[in-house]
């Protein structure tokens, strides 16, 4: 089997759901707010999705909209939409209402899903997936995010 086939078969699973943490907590963009690329808060990284081999942070879950916690959406994007992180936030390089009218996360489906379930995000996004040939982890400025570690 090949690196792209293994990648592509791996599960991803929700960080908070493995025991593991950030190899540097200070890195942890959780509850950080999203900025589009336009500037507008669209909500806040609620989660993170990790593939099981590589132990990297694949997919970022967003909770956007809703009052206090009634009518929140919550949808996945890739990390590689993420231009720079600051101590407080998340800037991306999609608009609000392009991350809002995304496909549909359901929890219950993607319960350690393999990497190639979360295609149609990758797709929508027009950002290439993990597992294709010749991809490199995105850098982030002026932080990185760093490996996970047991």
């Amino acid at each position: 089997m090949t690196q792209q086939q293994r990648r592509r078969n791996t599960a991803l699973e929700k960080l908070s759901d493995t025991g593991l943490s950030l190899a540097d907590s200070s890195q942890d963009i959780r509850n950080r707010k999203v900025i589009d690329r336009l500037g507008e808060e669209i909500g806040h990284v609620s989660g993170l999705f990790i593939d099981q081999d590589e132990r990297k942070v694949r997919m970022l879950e967003i909770r956007a909209g809703g009052f206090l916690g009634i009518g929140d959406r919550h949808v996945l994007l890739p990390v590689d939409a993420i231009t720079s992180v600051t101590k407080d936030e998340v800037h991306v390089n999609q608009t609000g209402e392009r991350v809002a009218h995304s496909p549909t996360y359901d929890p219950t489906l993607f319960a350690e899903a393999p990497a190639q379930d979360f295609w149609p995000y990758y797709g929508y996004y027009k950002l290439s997936p993990y597992w294709g040939a010749g991809y490199m982890y995105p850098e982030f400025t002026p932080s990185r995010e760093r490996p996970i570690t047991d």
